[in-house]
């Protein structure tokens, strides 16, 4: 007999997002309160009816504005009755809070559980140039102490990255301009995205260095905001007076070291697992996907997301994605519509879930997809916290 699904039993019911800037100055508390607020009334459910919380990560901070708001605060703001709740600053890391929260939905520890990711880095890092991963924790250890006194940050670790893709694949940085470009692009039809102005490819290729080949507009932007998702009972669908999102398949999986440079392929992260996981919970295949929301927090992870979501061949992303013309708002797979991280904001993959609950239901406005999607894909994370990779189809 085959064993029952988590994910037939749950539906996304409700999502929202809070105002959302470069630096807005706002208390992120109140950013927090806001998208929540906002989801659980799209769930078409009162604040009493809320008996779960699940956040990523916490209360936790590993860098400036890192996170916003924890379990205990949104508890008590919002003066909740809890029957489960979850909080978590490691792995599976991002999304996989909303996989918790399917979980316990699933297991019946809760009926509707909010889930959250906050985040206010561009006000917390003021008006002086971006900090790196892990600046001003003062004395760090593991991996890290190896690492930040020789301001070996993010961008130098994707930037490794990136020259071993060009070295064994020979990615060119035409190609990998093709999903900044095109990402600010769909970010034009945004109205909530920080950037929106459209960049050519010579405006690319022009833009300061950061740590080569990674240039500026490889690297996505440090904001202000909120999102918040609500999950429910799969028999909750029937009361909302929207399309509900149901969740078709879900992978976590990982089975390397949680750290980009140690792993065992330098030009892989490890959405290889996830994805493959993901796609051993369904009958869909990548050709039925009508749409991609996929991690940018440098560009050349939406590259190894394309690849080990099987839209292409291992190495072949930069000749999928070169032009720009598959991955546009008309092409054959439709990429990161709200403008991803590297044009809307750094909202830390819970941005592309939110996008992708919208195009599925049709309500995703000015950047609506002609054609309102039936299956949409979701990949989030890079390496050192995990991956998640989330099959959605509509109601």
């Amino acid at each position: 007999m085959t064993p029952a699904r988590f994910e037939d039993a749950v539906v996304i019911s409700g999502v929202a997002q809070s105002e959302i800037g470069r630096r807005l100055h706002r208390d992120p508390r109140a950013l927090t309160v806001e998208a929540c607020v906002a989801a659980v009334a799209d769930a078409g459910l009162r604040l009493d009816e809320i008996d779960g919380l699940s956040t990523y990560p916490g209360a936790m901070s590993v860098g400036p504005g890192f996170s916003g708001a924890g379990v205990r605060e949104i508890h008590d703001l919002l003066g909740l009755d809890l029957a489960w709740c979850s909080s978590g600053s490691e792995v599976p890391g991002q999304l996989g809070a909303v996989v918790n929260a399917m979980l316990a939905v699933a297991g019946g520890l809760a009926q509707h559980v909010l889930c959250w990711r906050s985040i206010w880095e561009g006000t917390a890092q003021g008006s002086g140039r971006r900090e790196g991963y892990g600046a001003g924790q003062g004395r760090v250890g593991g991996p890290m102490a190896w690492q930040l006194p020789y301001g070996a940050t993010a961008a130098n670790l994707a930037g490794i990255l990136v020259n071993a893709r060009m070295n064994r694949f020979g990615l060119t940085r035409e190609q990998l301009g093709a999903v900044p470009v095109g990402n600010r692009a769909n970010a034009a039809l945004n109205p909530a995205a920080i950037y929106r102005a459209p960049i050519t490819l010579d405006d690319y290729l022009e833009a300061r260095m950061v740590s080569w080949p990674l240039s500026l507009y490889d690297c996505d932007v440090p904001c202000d905001g909120a999102t918040a998702v609500v999950v429910s009972r799969r028999e909750h669908a029937a009361a909302l007076d929207h399309p509900a999102v149901h969740v078709e398949a879900v992978g976590c999986a990982h089975h390397d070291r949680f750290m980009w440079e140690y792993g065992e392929d330098i030009t892989r992260i490890s959405s290889r697992w996830s994805a493959a996981a993901m796609w051993d919970r369904t009958d869909l295949r990548p050709a039925d996907v009508d749409v991609a929301q996929l991690y940018d927090g440098f560009s050349i992870f939406t590259h190894c997301w394309l690849e080990d979501l099987g839209f292409c061949g291992v190495g072949e992303a930069g000749a999928f994605v070169e032009g720009g013309t598959t991955i546009a708002r008309d092409g054959a797979l439709p990429l990161n519509t709200d403008g991803g991280q590297l044009s809307g904001g750094r909202l830390h993959g819970y941005g592309f879930l939110h996008e992708a609950c919208l195009q599925v239901r049709g309500q995703a406005g000015a950047r609506q997809l002609a054609s309102r999607p039936q299956v949409a894909v979701v990949g989030v994370g890079a390496a050192n916290s995990g991956t998640t990779a989330m099959l959605l189809t509509g109601g």
